[in-house]
């Protein structure tokens, strides 16, 4: 008689099915959750100087030494 996926093959398989489903949403969240967040926001500190050139507090000489100092890091 085959009891099919109510005998030993589920003691088996089932664990082993959770435990890859499991790996698989972690590695999918971590993956998406990690390339969105750099791809959609500048660097915050690129963010305040281009704020502080578009208020005027620095001039445009400033704004590329800053910068430049800024993408050497």
């Amino acid at each position: 008689m085959m009891y099919g996926w109510s005998g030993w093959g589920m003691w088996l398989i089932g664990p082993l099915m959770m435990v890859a489903i499991v790996w698989l949403v972690v590695w999918l969240v971590r993956d998406t959750a990690g390339s969105t967040a750099q791809a959609k926001s500048p660097p915050a500190s690129r963010g305040v100087l281009e704020e502080r050139f578009a208020r005027g507090e620095i001039n445009q000489d400033e704004y590329v030494e800053r910068l430049a100092t800024l993408e050497r890091r």
